[in-house]
């Protein structure tokens, strides 16, 4: 495996616990029990009826996903890297990470393999919304961080942004981050595809979605900025990670 290369290599500006702990509290929004139950039945309605409702789906994660982002938590807590993602809180986004330079990177490593999806899809990293409705700094920071790496997983992944690319990531993220939000997005995106790719996702995806989210190492506990320039292969194999096939 390549060295992996820290980040400040790539970055525009330093990021950490401080900015991150101070956005938090300019866009947190408190809640009662009564509230949260409108917003949870709200939200969900919503997010089924237009599932582009991005606003929607992010407050139903938020609502719902108290007891998966604590267990998400103890899960980068369990290994060094994951624990220093959640000490130093990086953000992703366009202040942060120089994609000029990601896409000055060999073609097969992770940062050129993310620079790459992020400009062929129009992507911006800026795209990610804040969390409002949790009280928890940690917990908190752990839903913004699976927002802001959600786009380095579809890469990495090699998963397109199409409607079956998004149901297979985000079976392989119900599966490990246990986040309702993902496992409902997985069974009611599954439901709207249409007969052909419905074949395809029963046959190839989410088989190979769920070996994914079983097998793979927790890939929100990756510090991705740190690993710029490791080959994709190598990363792949670290992580337990085999790319969907259709023989």
């Amino acid at each position: 495996m390549r060295p992996i290369t820290r980040i400040r290599r790539f970055s525009t500006a330093p990021s950490g616990s401080t900015s991150f702990l101070e956005e938090m509290q300019k866009n947190f929004i408190p809640t009662n029990l009564f509230q949260k139950m409108l917003l949870t039945c709200g939200s969900a309605a919503v997010s089924l009826l237009n599932p582009h409702r991005g606003d929607m789906i992010a407050c139903l994660g938020e609502i719902t996903g108290d007891d998966a982002l604590k267990y998400m938590k103890k899960k980068m807590l369990s290994t060094p890297e994951g624990a220093e993602i959640l000490r130093e809180m990086p953000r992703i986004n366009s202040e942060t990470v120089s994609f000029q330079q990601l896409l000055q990177l060999p073609e097969n490593t992770i940062g050129r393999v993310y620079a790459d999806f992020m400009r062929d899809n129009n992507i911006t990293a800026d795209s990610r919304l804040p969390v409002q409705f949790i009280a928890d700094p940690d917990l908190a920071y752990v839903m913004q961080r699976y927002r802001e790496v959600h786009d380095l997983v579809h890469a990495t992944l090699f998963m397109k942004t199409t409607m079956l690319g998004e149901v297979a990531i985000k079976w392989v993220e119900g599966i490990q981050t246990r986040l309702p939000m993902c496992i409902g997005g997985g069974i009611w995106g599954a439901a709207r595809l249409k007969p052909k790719h419905r074949q395809l996702y029963l046959k190839y995806y989410l088989p190979w979605a769920i070996r994914t989210g079983r097998n793979a190492k927790f890939l929100q506990g990756i510090y991705y900025e740190k690993r710029w320039e490791q080959n994709i292969r190598d990363f792949h194999e670290e992580m337990n990670i085999v790319r969907v096939s259709k023989k």
